[in-house]
This record gives structure tokens, C-alpha cells and sequence, in this order.
């Protein structure tokens, strides 16, 4: 009998495709794209179960309130990068406006980038909880007391 074992899944590339944290291959979302809907409430149409090893995505009550600090972490690391990009291309000055111009244009990434990354952030805390499991065929979902 040769068994012959699939390739593992790329951390981060199933991070960035929002992918199970057990699994690597089942999605999280319905709707690949953020984007697709304007409304809002859509955003984080989630499945219960994972599609491919039937891992629960909703752990307990309550779960999801600890994403706000993820969110925040991303938002803050993009300021930064942009800031960091707005003073070498462009610089910083306190005779000029210049600084006035990179908080619209920062403003204005972290609006347009927000629906991709409330759903990063779910899915990057969703990861602290759950690991990567390679007998995911074999083995049952973990569990969360209720």
C-alpha cells in the first residue's frame, strides 16, 4: 500500500484566501468577495461548518468580539506602512500640508480595504484557537465547551 499524501496547504497563502484554519482547503466564507455586496450585513456570511473537514466555525457565544482587536492591529500596521511610503516617496513637512494629504489618502485606504479586513481578521483569530491538522480526514473537529 503506498499512500501517497497531498501537499500541505501554504500558511499564509490560505490565510490570504481565507481558508480553514484545520483544514487549509475549506472555505470560510460563502461569498469569496467582499466586494460583491454592498450590504453590509452580508459581509460575514460565514458557513457553520467547514465544507471540507466540518470544523465549527462559531467556537462559543460571543466569539467573534475578540476580532475587533485583530481589526485594529491591521489597521494600525497599514498606517504605519502607508506613512512609511508617504515620507520616503513623498516626505514630511510641517511648512506644507503635506501630512493633511496623508491622513485623507490613509483615511481612505482604511475605508476601502475595511470589508477585506474584518474578514481577515476573523480569520486570522480563528487561527489562534484552531490549528492546522494534516489527519483532518481521520480525526474529529475540536470542540469548545459552551
Amino acid at each position: 500500500m503506498n499512500e501517497t499524501k497531498r501537499p500541505r496547504p501554504n500558511y499564509y497563502w490560505s490565510m490570504l484566501t481565507m481558508r480553514c484554519p484545520r483544514c487549509r482547503r475549506g472555505p470560510m466564507f460563502k461569498d469569496k468577495n467582499a466586494y460583491r455586496t454592498l450590504k453590509l450585513s452580508h459581509i460575514f456570511d460565514m458557513y457553520d461548518n467547514c465544507p471540507v473537514c466540518h470544523q465549527k466555525y462559531d467556537l462559543e457565544p460571543g466569539f467573534w468580539y475578540g476580532t475587533g482587536y485583530v481589526s485594529y492591529a491591521l489597521a494600525v500596521a497599514i498606517s504605519v506602512s502607508t506613512f512609511v511610503v508617504w515620507l520616503v516617496l513623498i516626505g514630511v513637512s510641517t511648512d506644507d500640508n503635506r501630512i493633511f494629504f496623508w491622513l485623507i489618502t490613509n483615511a481612505v485606504v482604511l475605508v476601502v480595504l475595511q470589508p477585506w479586513l474584518m474578514r481577515l481578521s476573523r480569520v486570522i483569530y480563528m487561527r489562534f484557537f484552531i490549528r492546522y491538522d494534516e489527519d483532518y480526514e481521520k480525526t474529529k473537529p475540536k470542540e469548545f465547551d459552551k
